[in-house]
């Protein structure tokens, strides 16, 4: 008679008499692992503003793609962040949802279906959060790289339909210009076509707005001019109850790096230049008002601060917290 049989009948036995018997942890089968992970939204508030930063996935980027530090200096910096870089920096892609208590506001729309398939959850995302795509009536993008752009866009299909997308004048006139499309090198020329299909639906109703600098497009909100990652390249800042928050787009694709030494550049980069001179500027600025950050390939949620340390600067990452109503935050 095996173990696990006399194990059953004492079971049997005790039960029958009223007694309860149970069989020990070591024969109880092991439980599965739980591969998945908890829906890629966080809340906070600003003020009155309810902020969600919405997880649209990951790329892994090439550390050949920076240029500005030397070799050891990158392996370095990489090892101080535990960062590896040997099977691609992973990068986040992130967008924000503002609740305004008017309008609910999409910064940045994440990659639809452009890329691969560790991408194009913002709208999941979105409805995990609390909201539908159909209640979002603003789309405003920092640029428009596919990244950012193509998620407005499903199957060829407004994915917002009741949203107006803004973006800037001289980003307009740059991605969505057949004329230059047809002229840049042949392996840039996609770029192009995912932003004139991912606007698209939107142009097509009436519903593509690309503004000027010194435009107003909602109280409360200022729109920042930050070129160089392409040539119009946009930030917005959003202020409430005496907080502000800048969503910044690209500024940053690399925590691990730019922030101590802001004068490294990506190859993304329209003109590298005018991109570290922009950064440099951007974080000079939010670090002397204390601003909060989002950043669209910051490490998920994006968002926290920039403070001053040694010649360059730090990311501090936003501490979990509850959502407080009428909470003041430093």
């Amino acid at each position: 008679m095996s173990h696990k049989f006399r194990q059953t009948l004492l079971a049997l036995t005790l039960a029958s008499s009223g007694m309860m018997f149970t069989l020990p942890a070591s024969a109880a089968p092991a439980p599965a692992q739980q591969q998945t992970q908890v829906p890629g939204y966080y809340r906070m508030m600003l003020g009155n503003l309810e902020v969600t930063a919405l997880y649209d996935g990951y790329v892994k980027l090439d550390a050949k793609l920076f240029h500005g530090v030397s070799e050891p200096d990158m392996q370095k910096l990489f090892a101080r962040m535990f960062t590896d870089s040997k099977s691609g920096i992973q990068t986040a892609v992130n967008a924000f949802l503002v609740n305004t208590g008017t309008h609910l506001v999409l910064v940045d729309a994440g990659t639809s279906q452009c890329f691969g398939p560790t991408l194009g959850a913002i709208k999941n995302n979105l409805r995990a959060a609390g909201y539908q795509p159909e209640q979002v009536d603003m789309i405003l993008l920092t640029h428009l790289h596919p990244d950012h752009a193509c998620g407005i866009t499903d199957q060829g299909k407004a994915a917002f339909p009741n949203a107006t997308v803004y973006a800037s004048k001289a980003d307009g006139d740059y991605w969505l210009s057949k004329e230059i499309a047809s002229k840049a090198p042949k392996d840039a020329q996609p770029m192009f076509k995912m932003a004139q299909d991912a606007v698209a639906p939107y142009a097509e109703q009436g519903k593509l707005k690309l503004y000027s600098p010194g435009e107003q497009l909602l109280p409360g909100l200022e729109v920042i001019a930050t070129p160089g990652h392409t040539p119009g390249h946009t930030s917005y800042l959003f202020s409430s109850g005496g907080q502000k928050l800048l969503l910044w787009g690209d500024i940053v694709h690399s925590h691990s790096l730019q922030f101590t030494k802001p004068e490294v550049a990506v190859d993304f980069d329209t003109d590298s230049k005018q991109a570290i001179a922009t950064r440099q500027k951007v974080f000079a600025d939010a670090a002397e008002n204390k601003l909060w950050v989002g950043g669209a390939h910051l490490p998920f949620p994006g968002l926290g601060h920039i403070r001053v340390e040694g010649k360059g600067y730090a990311w501090v990452p936003v501490e979990y917290a509850p959502v407080v109503v009428g909470e003041k935050k430093p």
